[in-house]
């Protein structure tokens, strides 16, 4: 090596590479809040997503089709009554409980659209609580924010 060639020494890369890690890490903790945020707003979504294909399903094909919450295995199904296998099953994280309001967490929708029970019941994240409200009647409901 000549004296006009200059380098790094092992002390300066291992600063420099402390440094970059420390900046990264805290890049990392705080997108954390971001991500349970957007985990609940997808499950929220696709609740009603499935809501609404299970009374367009049961108007469509005449049939009573039920959804059925299982809080405590983190998962909901969707099934007709003629015993076949269910339409939609998805299971969901395990930081979101679900817990009955006014009506238990089984839902029937009957071959014209209708609900067989109406009133609430409640979604709760690490973060918020959501209320579902099924409207009686058309089946109708709206998810708010506690």
């Amino acid at each position: 090596m000549t004296s006009t060639q200059k380098g790094f020494t092992l002390a300066e890369s291992l600063i420099v590479l402390s440094i970059f890690m420390i900046l990264s890490l805290f890049t990392i903790f705080s997108l954390q809040p971001q991500h349970s945020a957007v985990e609940d707003q997808a499950f929220i979504t696709q609740l009603k997503a499935d809501l609404l294909y299970a009374q367009t399903y049961a108007m469509s094909h005449q049939h009573e089709v039920s959804v059925v919450f299982m809080p405590d295995n983190y998962l909901y199904f969707i099934h007709t009554q003629n015993g076949q296998p269910p339409i939609v099953f998805r299971e969901y994280s395990n930081d979101i409980y679900l817990t009955e309001g006014s009506i238990t967490l089984y839902i029937k929708y009957s071959s014209d659209g209708n609900v067989n029970r109406f009133g609430t019941f409640f979604i709760r994240t690490s973060t918020r609580t959501y209320k579902v409200t099924i409207l009686i009647g058309r089946g109708r409901f709206y998810v708010t924010q506690q």
